[in-house]
């Protein structure tokens, strides 16, 4: 295995993959980051889980050179939630590196005088929506022949029907020679032949490792509206008593407030996140490991690279916003060998969420609700009899 030193990315980068708790490339980051550091053209196809978006924003980012005002990268996406997942991960490479890239998130039914602001300050990187880039370079914003670099994320959705003209047209106005990354979970035949038509020899990398969660985790879900997802998650832990929980939630500035509802109830937890110092940090943890308290409340980004033996639960109470998080959440719990629960509380429009990803993950999700303090599978409605 190699590292990612030897990959061939500066220090900084590879200091600030550390802060994240990233020391060990995947399979498909160790595989495309030389080719992307020398210009190749590449097609990549790997499951959902193994790393792709720092497959390709860690060359990008070595490649930009900081010294020039100008977009020198684009990234196409084919949801809104895609790019400004990017967008976040872009912020704290960023920030991590002590890097002066600058980046933004273009995206459509937003306010488009806003992105033209945004547009002046000439973003090393742009992330967003073919349709509103392409109207953006039309009206001359983005001026795309400084551009060297072109991703597409989730290439198989945005070379579908209805986004490959959109896709196309904003690669047209791009150089002749401008590299092209086309990264895909799955790489179906219509996809291939499209990339093809679009890539200059590429090399393709075909990692075909399942990532699978581990058979000795049960997943159940509970369903609730938003605004009672708090309260149920309370009910759940008296009745269950978890020997070590974690509660996953997904923005990072509520955890402090949610660890507060909790104690206010009289259970023991505590938090991590980005803004506790190492100190309040330790002593969280610390707590945590010895069972003083039971519940600890984290973020995707402050739980990177926790590795705490004995955590029987893991509470979903947001659900994550990219399916990779669901198998790093999960994924610290059942290990060994040991039980492990995954308990997502879902309200009603996220249960297509959890089919996906049932779909991705080959797993099952059983429905549960609680009656008179025990937890029991959900009642069919009795059917009456003619």
């Amino acid at each position: 295995m190699n590292t990612f030193n030897q990959l061939g990315l500066d220090e900084s980068l590879v200091n600030a993959l550390k802060l994240q708790g990233i020391v060990e490339p995947t399979a498909i980051q160790e595989q495309a980051i030389p080719f992307i550091l020398t210009g190749k053209d590449v097609l990549g196809q790997s499951e959902t889980g193994t790393g792709k978006t720092l497959a390709y924003l860690l060359p990008i980012f070595q490649k930009i050179d900081i010294l020039k005002r100008e977009t020198q990268a684009m990234i196409l996406t084919p949801t809104h939630e895609l790019a400004i997942q990017i967008q976040r991960e872009m912020e704290t490479l960023s920030k991590n590196s002590n890097l002066d890239i600058t980046s933004t998130a273009i995206i459509g039914n937003v306010n488009i005088a806003r992105q033209i602001e945004k547009l002046k300050q000439k973003p090393h990187i742009i992330v967003g929506s073919s349709g509103r880039i392409l109207e953006l370079i039309q009206k001359k914003k983005i001026v795309a022949q400084t551009i060297k670099t072109i991703v597409l994320d989730e290439a198989d959705r945005l070379l579908d029907e209805n986004n490959a003209h959109h896709v196309k047209s904003v690669i047209k106005t791009t150089l002749s020679r401008t590299q092209l990354l086309l990264f895909s979970a799955t790489l179906p035949p219509t996809t291939y032949q499209r990339a093809s038509e679009l890539l200059k020899t590429p090399e393709v990398i075909r990692v075909t490792d399942k990532i699978m969660i581990a058979p000795t985790v049960e997943h159940i879900f509970f369903l609730a509206e938003q605004r009672d997802k708090i309260e149920v998650l309370r009910k759940l832990i008296r009745i269950i008593i978890p020997t070590r929980a974690l509660i996953f939630i997904n923005k990072s500035e509520e955890i402090e407030k949610m660890v507060e509802k909790l104690k206010f109830h009289g259970l023991d937890a505590e938090g991590i996140y980005g803004g506790a110092n190492k100190i309040e940090r330790k002593k969280a943890m610390d707590d945590f490991r010895s069972g003083k308290s039971t519940l600890l409340v984290a973020s995707d980004l402050a739980s990177r690279g926790l590795d705490i033996k004995g955590i029987t639960h893991v509470f979903n109470l947001d659900l994550p916003e990219d399916p990779q998080l669901y198998l790093h959440r999960v994924g610290r719990t059942g290990r060994a060998g040991n039980r492990g629960i995954a308990i997502s509380i879902a309200n009603a429009k996220e249960v297509s969420y959890l089919r996906r990803l049932e779909n991705s993950f080959e797993i099952k999700f059983s429905p549960k609700e609680m009656v008179q303090g025990k937890i029991v599978d959900v009642r069919k409605k009795l059917q009456k009899k003619g």
